[in-house]
């Protein structure tokens, strides 16, 4: 190295460009792995993995603004007996509550019914009967809690275990310990819709952030309706052939600096471009819905490239079949304040088929055994009315469903008490859903770290146990 390259030498960079050698892989060990970056093709740093996988791949159907646990899977009739009058005081005294704070807390009864489905007999609300006719193929979680009260902050810790931004959200942690098996898309795509009642709460990109890991690990968000990925396509008068000779030429540039520098971002950058060119032939073909037959799009209710949460399931679906390691679905417009009864019948009508469609076509496929599902919204809603028609944001007990690969079907875990306030048994934490994830993918969460600023760090903290009870 000579005198000129080491005025833009980082202290990381010269300790990497030193360690040749007998010491490089003791070196490249206390860098957190960095050295390994230099792969073209990242195949994950568990191999083998700690465990049998259940799950090759996850789906995460995000119900983004936090749907009421108590108008969608956790029947309460204490609660609709209680409906109008004050809420127990032993229960709220002290308690963080929302925008509820200092009012007068009445009780909120459910506003639709519910019924059992299923020869589980599990009780859901009478709006989803799509969702009920796969019963038994679903895990309802009833018990799980969370430490955050806002949106943003309850999506950052759902998505990164974490409520302060900045670390790695799990679809990330999951591509960086697995690699992906899909050669020209990402290993982590996000997919949004928004639905008819139009809060289009913003959900900021930093929730599928690679955070500290390499930006190679973070989400490629794909829209739904027009162009897939802004500024994908070559503009007018650039061929392919004349795309690739541009990416040939600055990877060129760029692995001459890497011989001399030795920085990991600029492997990935390199292999970014890559991806990126490979995706200007790959996303189309996804995009491109042609070959589904009618049959499918009447399961799934929706038409090809419509942006709808029905279409992006059915994109999901594409993705799985073609390798991407983590897909994650956001669906806004579950903010109830006001308006619950009616805002439920409309995401219902929203969600309820394409849920049901989404199982029932991996199925089809031989896929459901080795995909996991999970059906989550960042926090559930009180059990106390909002203006007389909503419910307020709630952590203290909500419901997920999860299915698929090395889940038990028709199984209820946990419960929360006779108001649906707070989780009582069985408690489930977000760090524990992620504990349950790693391991259906073969990963002991408390071993895949990775070191940064003089920290081991991991998706579930220091915290976390995976939920045996819903395990096969």
């Amino acid at each position: 190295m000579n005198p000129v390259d080491l005025q833009n030498v980082t202290r990381r960079t010269f300790l990497g460009a030193t360690a040749r050698g007998v010491g490089s892989l003791a070196l490249g060990s206390l860098l957190g792995g960095d050295v390994l970056f230099a792969e073209e093709k990242w195949r994950g740093l568990i191999s083998p993995r700690h465990f049998p996988a259940k799950a090759k791949r996850v789906i995460w159907l995000t119900m983004a603004g936090g749907p009421s646990h108590l108008e969608t899977f956790d029947w309460k009739p204490e609660l609709a007996k209680m409906d109008g009058k004050p809420m127990p005081a032993s229960l709220t005294k002290g308690q963080q509550i929302a925008q509820l704070q200092g009012a007068e807390l009445k009780c909120f009864g459910p506003q639709w019914g519910f019924k059992q489905f299923g020869q589980c007999g599990a009780w859901m609300n009478e709006l989803f009967p799509h969702i009920g006719s796969v019963a038994d193929d679903i895990a309802i979680v009833r018990s799980m809690h969370t430490e955050a009260i806002n949106h943003d902050p309850a999506h950052c810790f759902i998505n990164t275990g974490s409520s302060i931004p900045g670390r790695p959200s799990m679809g990330a942690w999951a591509t960086y310990g697995l690699g992906s098996e899909a050669e020209e898309l990402p290993g982590f795509v996000v997919l949004t819709s928004l639905g008819k009642g139009g809060q289009n709460q913003p959900i900021a990109a930093r929730q599928w952030s690679a955070g500290f890991l390499p930006a190679k690990f973070q989400g490629v968000h794909l829209r739904g309706k027009g162009d897939p990925v802004l500024y994908l396509t070559n503009p007018p008068g650039v061929s392919r052939e004349t795309q690739s000779d541009v990416v040939t030429a600055v990877n060129t540039l760029n692995t001459k600096l890497d011989t001399v520098i030795d920085d990991p971002e600029i492997a990935t950058r390199i292999a970014q471009y890559e991806l990126a060119f490979k995706m200007q032939a790959s996303v189309p073909e996804l995009m491109d819905m042609s070959a589904e037959s009618p049959a499918t799009f009447a399961l799934y209710g929706c038409k090809a490239g419509d942006g709808s949460f029905a279409s992006n399931c059915l994109l999901a679906r594409r993705l799985a079949e073609r390798g991407v390691r983590f897909i994650q679905l956001y669906h806004k417009d579950w903010d109830h304040h006001g308006g619950v009864k009616d805002g439920i019948k409309q995401k219902a009508e929203e969600i309820d088929r394409a849920c049901m469609a989404l199982i029932t076509d991996l199925k089809q496929r031989g896929m459901f055994e080795d995909t996991l599902i999970v059906w989550a919204g960042e926090f559930g809603r009180t059990p106390m009315s909002q203006g007389g028609s909503g419910r307020d944001h709630h952590m203290l007990g909500y419901s997920v469903w999860l299915a698929g690969g090395g889940i038990k079907g028709g199984v209820q875990w946990g419960a929360t008490d006779d108001f649906g306030y707070k989780a009582v048994t069985e408690v489930v934490s977000v760090h524990d859903m992620h504990a349950t994830m790693m391991q259906l993918l073969g990963m002991e969460h408390t071993k895949l770290t990775y070191r940064f600023q003089g920290r081991d760090y991991r998706l579930t903290d220091v915290f976390g146990k995976p939920i045996r009870g819903i395990l096969t």
